[in-house]
């Protein structure tokens, strides 16, 4: 019996399909650019209590923009009426446009707001480019180092706290602007430079080497260099050592991404002492760079017989040691303190209740350990965890019993006192979640007021209330150095920029372009000699003085 064929009623009931977007469609497209719109504006940040910052920004708008693209995609593969041919080359073309891409080219590097910059895959890293460095055949061993005055021996300065009294810089750079004294290339890293004399050290890779690199400050030339087998490197955090040296009595202590901790005497290049702190300590490297995953940053501290610097995990058995400490001349280990994750904070000594204590910021807490000993005396909360929400800035101790904090992630600043009592305790004296996310910098702490880059905008904030003052400028995630009453931005972009220190107003007094391409790493100030540098050059510029400034 031959088949029965429908009506031809049946076939005028079916609807063809439109060969333009429905109205729907459209709604749903301006619904996403809407709210792409509200988190570009800020808006959003406003109406959830400034948990949004610019990477999270750039997150949501990708996501966005992802969801706008794949709803047309879909409508015009599944939904619309043209013929199956287009649609397949369509979808073939598209397929073949990011496999093309993705055999071209690959993420360099990422901003701090997480914007990606991409190179040809052929191309090799920046400091593999790099020759290698070697010290001068005719340089002279054995020249002791002596401190000079003026000297930047540590992170953040010779106190610890990116604030220099002097020398008095002059205010206004226009007509007088900063003299480059050299400027040379340099391998990959997010270190900064410690000072002693006419003496520059910091740290950077060189291919599959980590080197510790000591330069003349007067000239840029290289007057000796120590390398170890080591690359720390991904695609978030960089490539490289990201820690500062310390200079203490002409030894250069260093630690390295990978945790190689060196002592170098300074005035020969000679290594003293030499220890991996992840092999010391029974640490994994794999499970430690899961858990610790933009690489240690931390400085060496160094007291009159010890080096202390964070420890790390998961050991064998699961756990973690939050800071060891090694004999200042032998390199033999001393003591170890705590069992909580470390994060990217540098450890310090401070006085808190009339006690001298080694501060710690962990990956979740902030802890206080005798520095003879390294038992630990209190912690509080302070939440974060070093493979996300990562905590990068110093804790700030104000009159001896209060501890000011500050980081990204939503958590931005906080103040806590210490309570009367025998048993030590801190309670939380105010929170402003919105004020100084200090992503990976830090502030500088002058009359009352803190000043940083809050997700790089420049913000002054009360210390009594933790208000804000103001909030101008977009300098990206760079760093800041106070000097006298004069605060120096180095931009993301390589540019510095001088701020005046006053809760009144963001007064921009002077500003140059020092370095080009991202710089992340802290400024350097030995007397009137600014040290620069980032992942790819450094530079040395002698800044103007007012007339009746002394060079320290």
């Amino acid at each position: 019996m031959p088949p029965r064929r429908r009506p031809r009623e049946a076939f005028a009931s079916v609807a063809p399909r439109p060969l333009v977007p429905p109205a729907r469609l459209f709604v749903t497209l301006a619904s996403l650019a809407a709210a792409a719109l509200l988190v570009r504006a800020g808006l959003l940040e406003k109406l959830v209590g400034g948990i949004v910052d610019a990477a999270v920004q750039n997150i949501i708008t990708l996501i966005l923009g992802f969801s706008g693209l794949m709803a047309v995609l879909g409508w015009f593969l599944f939904q619309s009426g043209h013929a199956p041919g287009i649609k397949r080359a369509v979808a073939l073309g598209l397929l073949a446009t990011v496999g093309l891409g993705c055999a071209l080219f690959r993420i360099e590097r990422v901003s701090g707001d997480l914007v990606p910059e991409l190179v040809f895959r052929w191309r090799p890293s920046r400091d593999r480019l790099l020759p290698s460095v070697a010290p001068p055949a005719e340089r002279s061993p054995g020249a002791a180092w002596a401190d000079a005055p003026g000297d930047f021996p540590r992170f953040l300065g010779p106190q610890g706290s990116a604030s220099l009294e002097g020398p008095i810089l002059a205010p206004a750079w226009e007509s007088r602007p900063p003299e480059r004294l050299w400027r040379r290339p340099l391998g990959a890293g997010w270190s900064g430079f410690a000072t002693c004399g006419d003496h520059a050290v910091t740290l950077e890779q060189r291919g599959d080497d980590e080197v510790v690199s000591c330069r003349s400050i007067s000239t840029g030339e290289v007057e000796w260099t120590v390398s170890v087998p080591g690359r720390h490197e991904t695609v978030l955090g960089g490539v490289g050592p990201r820690s500062t040296p310390t200079i203490a009595t002409g030894v250069v202590f260093t630690t390295g991404a990978t945790g190689r901790l060196h002592a170098i005497d300074g005035g020969s290049g000679r290594v003293l002492w030499r220890k991996s702190v992840l092999e010391d300590l029974g640490i994994d490297p794999a499970a430690h760079a899961l858990a610790v995953a933009w690489g240690r940053s931390g400085s060496p501290l160094v007291t009159e017989s010890l080096v202390i610097v964070p420890g790390g995990g998961p050991r064998q058995d699961g756990s973690a040691v939050s800071l060891v400490a090694y004999d200042r001349a032998t390199g033999e280990r001393r003591w170890t303190g705590g069992d909580e994750q470390i994060s990217y904070a540098s450890p310090q000594l401070a006085t808190i209740g009339g006690r001298e204590v080694v501060l710690t910021v962990n990956e979740s807490s902030v802890a206080a350990h005798d520095p003879v000993g390294g038992e630990r005396l209190w912690r509080f909360d302070w939440p974060g965890h070093s493979n996300s929400d990562a905590t990068c800035s110093q804790a700030c101790v104000l009159d001896g019993d209060r501890i000011f904090l500050s980081k990204g992630y939503g958590i931005g600043a906080a103040m806590f006192r210490r309570t009367a009592g025998e048993a030590v305790e801190f309670v939380k004296q105010w929170a402003q979640p919105a004020a100084l996310k200090t992503k990976f910098t830090n502030v500088a702490i002058v009359d009352g007021h803190a000043y940083g880059l809050s997700d790089g905008i420049l913000e002054c904030v009360s210390l009594a209330d933790g208000r804000s003052r103001w909030k101008r400028g977009r300098y990206g995630q760079g760093q800041v150095l106070r000097v006298g009453g004069l605060l120096l931005v180095q931009a993301e972009s390589g540019e510095v920029v001088a701020v005046r220190c006053t809760p009144d107003a963001h007064d921009v007094m002077g500003r140059f372009a020092a370095l080009q391409g991202q710089t992340w790493n802290n400024l350097c100030l030995a007397g009137d000699r600014l040290l620069v540098r980032n992942a790819e050059e450094a530079a040395c510029y002698r800044l103007p003085l007012a007339a009746r400034g002394p060079v320290p």
